[in-house]
């Protein structure tokens, strides 16, 4: 199938489907006339790429993890490099909410100022 079919069973961008080849996360086929030739192989790597990406991953954890996944579930074939790369993750947003919650404190105690006003 060519790009726009992948796009449009998917719901990715035909714009993301070329940037994920470009990072070797999907590998489609050329044909003689050097078109990209997706199957049902890159199908599912793109809906695991999609299901990675909305969780906030970045395409070097995604590259990590794309080949350990059993199926369109958050399921790994358990090794280190995935155990890893997950509890780096989990660090990450563990210091991003950290920072939210401070970040919140912050306006809230302008908005009662405001509100005390």
């Amino acid at each position: 199938m060519k790009i726009g079919e992948l796009a449009r069973r998917t719901g990715v961008s035909e714009r993301m489907l070329r940037y994920y080849e470009q990072e070797g996360l999907l590998q489609p086929v050329r044909t003689e006339s050097g078109y990209r030739d997706y199957g049902a192989a890159q199908i599912q790597a793109a809906q695991r790429i999609r299901m990675l990406s909305a969780a906030g991953l970045k395409i070097e954890t995604i590259r990590i993890l794309l080949p350990c996944i059993l199926d369109n579930q958050p399921r790994f074939v358990p090794c280190n490099e995935v155990r890893a790369a997950l509890r780096q993750e989990v660090e990450k947003l563990d210091e991003k909410l950290r920072n939210l919650g401070e970040s919140r404190q912050i306006v809230a105690s302008f908005l009662d100022g405001v509100e005390a006003v």
